[in-house]
């Protein structure tokens, strides 16, 4: 059995094949397809019958946290391939400590045959010192197309064209260019979270009011009408999370305004986006058509300013109850605050009321504790 599968793996190469609009090339020499099928010739003609296909498409070379990239060393490891063909190193990645350590110490370790077509490399007719210089140059590349981009973004961010994706009641226009237009359908529920807002209910109810009317929450929705959007991708959900509806509510672009420049990236090679400081937002003001009047806009965020719960002093003082108060559902620890004159122990939504009582151990209303819209559960001892 273990010949068997030696011989299999000798004549099975991996075909590793990544596009991502960092690379910037012109022609369809570095499509997709036409990548599978220059390797499957080549690969053929270097005798392997059997092709694994691994495919990243529109992923950076930069980052090596890629999904096929990543299941292909995985199969490396379990000894499913014996070769490892690219079009050139750049398929690869470009970042030259990354790359470097897979051409120069995992693929010879688990005795991997290395081809790059266009830059000449076979490793089974010994080492190519251009190598390295090449994964060099390619990192450079990289580097260089980041400060490129980096200088047309803050060209087009001053001038006033939205730098992100349009937000949830919002979408592109179907004219092409880079404006917003109202999404109708999805503007609908954010006015109603708007107005409900106003009318004085709460983050939490709003999110079960629209859960309890199946309303798509914004990612669904985004699924729903095929929009390609960061998040995930699985079923729809209607789901409301009260943070949800403070996002909503936050939102300045509902007032009809631009805001540039609200996130940035520290490196080219770190994708992660951090929160700006607001002093290097760059606004511009009706720039679209608004969802949301600015006066209530305004409104909800004086209103909210002043709803922010104060955190306890840092006086040293351990609360008598830490420790002790744990969530009846999850066994979480309960968090604390107080205004002034009364100290409330939060767990539980209204919602989740019914399923508790009966089950749980509820305190008195002593020490200053007040149950109203909430539950809590001393944590036992035995």
């Amino acid at each position: 059995m273990r010949q068997s599968s030696n011989k299999k793996r000798e004549v099975t190469a991996s075909l590793y094949l990544r596009l991502s609009r960092d690379d910037n090339l012109d022609g369809e020499s570095y499509s997709i397809g036409n990548q599978k099928k220059l390797l499957t010739a080549v690969a053929k003609e270097k005798g392997y019958t059997n092709l694994l296909i691994y495919i990243d498409d529109g992923i950076s070379g930069v980052t090596m946290n890629r999904p096929d990239y990543i299941r292909m060393i995985e199969d490396f490891e379990n000894n499913k391939s014996s070769a490892l063909f690219v079009k050139d190193l750049s398929r690869i990645g470009r970042n030259y400590i990354e790359v470097g350590r897979l051409t120069e110490e995992f693929l010879p370790e688990h005795d991997i045959r290395l081809v790059a077509v266009s830059d000449n490399i076979d490793t089974q007719e010994g080492e190519n010192e251009l190598a390295p210089i090449k994964n060099l140059f390619n990192e450079w590349y990289a580097r260089d197309i980041s400060k490129k981009r980096r200088i047309s973004n803050k060209i087009k961010g001053n001038a006033g064209e939205p730098m992100g994706m349009p937000p949830y009641g919002y979408m592109k226009n179907p004219d092409g260019s880079k404006s917003w237009v109202v999404d109708e359908e999805a503007a609908g529920v954010v006015r109603r979270i708007f107005d409900m807002t106003l009318e004085g209910i709460g983050t939490h109810q709003i999110a079960d009011i629209l859960a309890s009317e199946n309303v798509l929450v914004p990612t669904s929705y985004w699924i729903s009408k095929g929009i390609g959007r960061p998040g995930s991708k699985t079923a729809s959900s209607c789901e409301w999370k009260s943070s949800t509806i403070v996002s909503i509510l936050s939102k300045q672009e509902y007032c009809g305004d631009v805001l540039n420049f609200k996130t940035y990236s520290k490196s080219y090679k770190n994708k992660k986006r951090y929160e700006n400081d607001r002093e290097n937002w760059v606004v511009f003001k009706d720039v679209h058509e608004p969802i949301i009047d600015r006066a209530v806009w305004e409104t909800i965020q004086e209103r909210r300013s002043r709803k922010k719960r104060k955190k306890p002093k840092a006086d040293g003082e351990k609360n008598m109850f830490s420790g002790l108060l744990v969530c009846a559902d999850c066994g979480s620890n309960l968090w604390y605050h107080f205004n002034q004159k009364i100290t409330i122990y939060n767990t539980l939504t209204v919602r989740d009321i019914t399923r508790v009582i009966g089950k749980s151990v509820i305190l008195p209303i002593t020490y200053g504790l007040t149950f109203w819209k909430r539950l809590c559960l001393v944590k036992s001892d035995g």
